[in-house]
This record gives structure tokens, sequence and C-alpha cells, in this order.
């Protein structure tokens, strides 16, 4: 009898199947899922604009007036009032297309529809051949050869610091490698072309590589210390590790949601404050009527990446910062873009953000929890191909949310996107009350036709997938 995996750390078998129940359910989920897949993109193939749809957006039309006779705070910009956020889009701002957005959908529905179906069919075949690459490595053993090899290239280089720690780092090191190295082609593929073909991509391929390069920079920057106070606090707290191992991820999630806008964001893109003019002024006059405490005004350099657009805030308590893209200065009126905070801001009213914040934590604490129970679980580890006598941590942590855990994150994956929808539900009735319904409804169109976003998505798809309910949905529900 041939056992599993192929390469192995010892020649003792599991008692329990962990390995084979594993490739069973990722092969079910992936089957599950390109059925779902197929069904969107038939979706997809459909170049005749639905009924519902056009209905929609007609109703948009007759409730906010032509856009040839702009409404109150629809005036158009003049290039002075955002003159600092370097984009260089003064001029375009006042050629802004002012036809009903009916017409505006027809002539842009076909071209979103095939970039939908073209991300779809690269989708296809990226997804196969990282499945197929997935499975490999459970099957031929991968993981356990790379903690080998870890374990043989310390003994080598550094024997007298051969410890779990910096074995576990090196581990870590060569699997980030290895799935960056697999990576990169479909990565290169989708931004030089796909997004090329269809207008967005603004990116120079040196700007790609530094975008690679800083982020595993700062990925082994940031992972490193994470994965060695969590393999001391495991070792020092004995049973009871999940309750210290909480506290600290916790406290780590704090610090990241601190630093990030401040310290990592600024490290991709240019944060520039908005210029003072009249959004500027309607911005923080929305924002003292909803008592916000905003601090800061930004707009990020995302053109220099994408044309794609939006918007969102940042910050704890009286610390509140929003941000705009440059390119959504460029497509929207002020109205549009004071609809579409109001929107942000209904999250922040109803603490939609705090809630998954306790969400995360809960969460973190059971699978944390369940974690403890297997950790030594020497099945779990003989099932995968290593050793059961040392046990590594980081081993353990990647075979837990491997074999056991990850029915759980598909079923959590799938209510949370229940939430979310629930919540952006929330926040567009937030943005109705404060009498901006009919410039949401026009501002969610416009988003949708310049970032060509799916407009009539497969019904069992969305359902599965989007975190925000089709467009549809939204314009009737508004």
């Amino acid at each position: 009898k041939m056992a599993l995996p192929l390469f192995r750390e010892t020649d003792a078998e599991s008692a329990f199947p962990y390995l084979e129940l594993t490739l069973v359910f990722a092969l079910l989920v992936y089957f599950f899922e390109t059925y779902l897949d197929v069904r969107q993109y038939r979706r997809l193939l459909d170049k005749v604009l639905p009924a519902t749809l056009k209905e929609a957006v007609q109703r948009v039309d007759e409730r906010r007036g032509k856009d040839l006779q702009p409404m109150a705070g629809e005036k158009q910009r003049n290039p002075s009032d955002n003159a600092s956020d370097g984009t260089g889009e003064g001029e375009d701002k006042e050629k802004r297309d002012t036809r009903p957005l009916i017409e505006r959908v027809q002539d842009k529905f076909v071209n979103a529809q095939e970039y939908g179906a073209a991300k779809k069919r690269f989708g296809f075949f990226q997804v196969g051949i990282m499945q197929v690459e997935s499975l490999a490595i459970l099957v031929l053993g991968g993981m356990p050869w790379m903690w080998h090899t870890s374990v043989q290239f310390l003994d080598w280089a550094a024997p007298a610091w051969n410890t779990e720690i910096l074995r576990s780092l090196v581990f870590v090191t060569l699997l980030t490698l290895y799935s960056t190295i697999i990576n990169l082609p479909f990565s290169w593929y989708s931004t030089f072309v796909i997004e090329q073909r269809f207008g967005f991509n603004k990116q120079t391929v040196g700007l790609f590589v530094q975008d690679k390069l800083k982020g595993l920079g700062l990925g082994f920057l940031i992972g490193f210390p994470v994965i060695s106070v969590l393999i001391i606090i495991v070792r020092w707290a004995g049973p009871h590790f999940y309750i210290y191992a909480w506290l600290f991820m916790t406290a780590f999630s704090l610090f990241m949601v601190t630093i990030y806008p401040t310290v990592i964001a600024p490290c991709f893109n240019k944060f520039t404050p908005l210029e003072h003019g009249e959004l500027r002024q309607q911005i923080e006059d929305l924002a003292r009527r909803l008592n916000f405490p905003l601090t800061r005004l930004f707009v990020v350099d995302g053109s220099k990446r994408s044309s794609h657009s939006n918007a969102y805030m940042f910050g704890f308590c009286n610390n509140k910062r929003i941000v705009l893209f440059d390119t959504l200065l460029g497509q929207s009126t002020n109205e549009e873009i004071l609809a579409v905070l109001a929107h942000e801001l209904g999250h922040w009213r109803h603490w939609h953000t705090l809630q998954m914040f306790f969400a995360q934590s809960a969460y973190t604490f059971a699978s944390m929890w369940t974690f403890s129970h297997v950790l030594h679980s020497s099945d779990l580890y003989l099932s995968f191909g290593f050793s059961p006598d040392e046990m590594p941590v980081v081993v353990g942590l990647m075979l837990f949310f491997q074999a056991i855990w990850s029915p759980v994150d598909h079923v959590l994956s799938f209510l949370v996107n229940l939430w979310s929808r629930r919540n952006e539900y929330q926040a567009d009735e937030h943005a109705v009350s404060l009498g901006y319904a009919s410039q949401l409804q026009s501002g969610l169109v416009k988003l949708h036709l310049e970032n060509l976003g799916t407009m009539s998505p497969d019904a069992w798809y969305s359902a599965y997938h989007f975190s925000h309910p089709p467009l549809t949905e939204r314009l009737n529900a508004i």
C-alpha cells in the first residue's frame, strides 16, 4: 500500500485520514464553486440589457431629472477645487458625460459583460491550475519537504541557532517565496493583459515589481515577529495558550488598523490633503451635521495604478479620516460624492466596523480554542507526512486551518457575506434619510459604469460570493 503523501518525515501512519478528507473537501468545494462560476459566465455572455436593470435605471433618470439640467450641487468643479490631488484631471472634470444614465448604461453594458467574461475565462484557467498545484503539494508532500529542508539548512548554516522559531521562519519564507513565484504569472497577466485591454491599468512594469518587493518586505517585517510571539505564547502558556494567543492577536489587529493607513498605505500611494474649495466645504458640513469627528480629508493617487475608483474612511474614536480616490473626483459630481460618503458614514453610524471587529475577535478566539485541542494530535501531523516528535506550532496552525477549520471558514464566509449585504442596505438607508436618494442611485450607477462592474450577476453566484447587493436590488431598495 502506498502511503500519502509521497514525501514523509517518518514511515508511521496516521490512524485518522485527515489528508484524504482534506483532498475530498477541496475537490467538492472546487466543483461547487466552478459550477457557480459557469452559471455566472453564461450570464456574462448575455449582451442584452436585462429589463429589470433597464427599468431601475430609467426610474433613477426620472427621479433625478436629466443630467443636461444639473441639480443644485451637481455643477462641475473648477480645476482649482482639487488642484493638489496631482492628477491633472481638472480639464476632464468639466467634460463629464451629461447624458441620461440609461443611455450610458446601454453604451457600456456590453463592455462590462465582456470585461467580466474575460476575467472569468482567465479565472477558470487560474483556479484550475492552482487547484492542481495545491493538491499536488499535499499528495507529494511539499510541506513536510519544505520543513525538512528548513531544518537541514539551519543544521548546515547555523546549528547553534536551530530552534523552533528560526526553523519556522525559514519554513514560512520558503512557502511565501514559492507562493509568490507561482502566483506571479497570473498577477502579471491580469494586470498587463486584461486590465490593460479594458483601459484600467496604469501601472508600469517598474511599479509592478516595486509593489511586489515592498509587499514581500513588509510581509516578512510584520509576519516574522508575529509568528515568533505566537510560538513563544503557545510553548509558554500551556493548555490555555488560546486565551493569550487571542489577546495578542486582538492587540495586533488594533495595532495594524492604527498603522496601516498612516505607515503602510503611504508606502504604496501618495495621500494629499483635499484642496480647500466647494467639495471640501460640503464634506466638512456633512461631517458636522452628523457629529462625525473628521480630522483629515485626503485624495489618494489611485490613478497611478488603475482607473478604478473608490472612497473610504478610517481611524479610531475622535480621529476619523476620509480618503477619496482621485479617479472618483473625475467621474462623479459633488452631490454624488457626498451621497457615497453619506453611505460610508452610515456604516459608522450603525457601528458596522466595530461589529465586524468584535466578530473577527470572536472568530479568532473560537479558532484558537479549537486549535488548542488538536495541537498535540500526532495523527494530524502524521497524516500530512510530518514527524510527530516535534509538532511545530506554525505547522500545526497551517494543518489546522487547512484540514479542520476550512469547512467552518466556508460556512462563515457565506454568513459574513449575508451580514455584509444587510449592512450595505442599512448604509444606503442612512444616505437616503439624509436626502441623498437620487444622488446615491446615480453615484452607484456611475461607479458600476466607470469600473465596468457586473450589473446583472447570476442570483446563486452573487448570493455565495458578493459582499454587496447587486446593482438592480440596491437601486430598487433606495
